[in-house]
């Protein structure tokens, strides 16, 4: 008998590109581009090349100019390209064009997030609701998703609804969404009954950008085991544990971690999923304090939160990754200002993260640091709450 080896697939190569404008700088469009390849990797390809160009705005038929598109084709077609990736979502147009100059497959942000979605969907409730964000997304551009490419032979950006080329009739798409959004207020409706027979115990939900680590405090704080892994958007649908802290009992919701340019449509169809936040009475915010953008990122949370309506409500702070922040000392004798990088932890623990009208707390939920006053701090939270509901109750205290 001959020998047979198992072997990993091979890997995609992907080239990323973006546009530097007065909304997106020089250094903003590294960040972004930092977040597109961990979102690549996310799907399973690997970054070779970044490509940007300072543009006013994107070109509204080729996104990038015709000399700066030429440059691109010869790579990708010298090094044998599989992916090609845009920062931002394309038009409809923008995309027909770029894929004749490469006759690739050509994503963007959006389609790129919705594909590891796809991967990422475990329970039928999410599945309705990637799938519905798919279909959304995918019905203004059926010309060109549904002619040249072979969604059978799988890859990233080709996850997802549909398999014959037959389904580039619009009118079947639509048949297929107005069907998923019976399915998805079917499930909402189940889900919202399910909420309302916990009664009327304490609610607190965990909040943050994707991959700061609320799940890892999930698992810690509620004794469960919620998948958590270091990639983005490693939990999707909202996971909600019954906690006891000292000897009070309270629910604790992980929700799905947002990020900058989420897609519209995934917003949409996730509005359930975000529901968790509507309804807690407490949140919990966890920031990775080690992340350089961290800044960058708490506000893109605390954005979505007002958006949804929660900017009102009791907020505790969660500093994770203390175990792995880094910092560049000034020597004594440099003049220049302080910037982000050469901030202690020290240091930032002295600024508005840490004043008395915030409920802040700086942990490595990794090695468990700071945690036993992590508990006590949503226990006071929670008791403020409680008290409130259940006047009577004292002796619980």
């Amino acid at each position: 008998m001959g020998n047979y080896y198992l072997t990993e697939p091979e890997q995609e190569s992907a080239i990323l590109i973006g546009v530097v404008n007065r909304d997106q700088t020089d250094r903003l469009i590294d960040e972004y581009l930092d977040e597109l390849a961990f979102l690549v990797e996310t799907a399973g390809a690997v970054t070779v090349k970044r490509f940007t160009q300072h543009l006013d705005a994107p070109n509204s038929v080729t996104f990038v100019g015709s000399g700066k598109l030429e440059e691109i084709r010869k790579f990708v077609e010298e090094e044998e390209i599989d992916l090609i990736v845009f920062d931002d979502e394309l038009s409809p147009t923008q995309l027909r064009n770029i894929e004749k100059v490469f006759n690739k497959r050509v994503l963007d942000r959006t389609n790129l997030i919705l594909d590891i979605f796809a991967k990422r969907a475990r329970t039928a409730h999410a599945k309705v609701q990637v799938e519905l964000a798919q279909y959304q997304y995918l019905l203004p551009r059926l010309t060109r998703m549904w002619t040249h490419l072979e969604r059978q032979k799988g890859g990233i950006g080709l996850r997802g609804p549909g398999e014959t080329e037959i389904e580039t009739d619009r009118r079947i798409i639509r048949d297929k969404i107005a069907r998923l959004k019976g399915q998805l207020e079917k499930i909402d409706k189940q889900v919202s009954t399910q909420r309302k027979n916990r009664g009327k115990m304490v609610r607190a939900a965990l909040v943050g950008y994707t991959n700061v680590g609320k799940s890892t405090i999930m698992n810690i704080l509620s004794k469960s085991d919620v998948f958590a892994e270091n990639k983005l958007f490693a939990t999707l649908d909202t996971t909600v544990r019954k906690v006891v802290v000292g000897n009070l009992p309270f629910l604790l919701g992980d929700t799905v971690g947002f990020i900058r340019k989420l897609p519209h449509h995934l917003v949409e169809s996730f509005k359930s999923t975000l529901d968790e936040v509507r309804e807690a009475d407490l949140l919990i915010h966890v920031v990775d304090i080690s992340h350089s953008s961290f800044a960058d990122q708490l506000k893109v949370v605390e954005e979505t939160i007002s958006e949804l309506g929660g900017s009102e409500k009791p907020l505790i702070m969660v500093f994770n990754k203390i175990d792995a922040f880094s910092y560049e000392p000034k020597d004594d004798d440099d003049l220049t200002p302080k910037n982000k990088e050469n901030y202690s932890l020290e240091d930032l623990q002295q600024t508005w993260m840490n004043q008395d009208n915030k409920s802040s707390i700086f942990i490595s939920a990794k090695n468990k640091t700071n945690l036993d006053a992590l508990k006590k701090l949503m226990y006071e939270k929670v008791k403020e709450i409680h008290v409130k509901r259940f006047p009577y109750n004292d002796f619980l205290y």
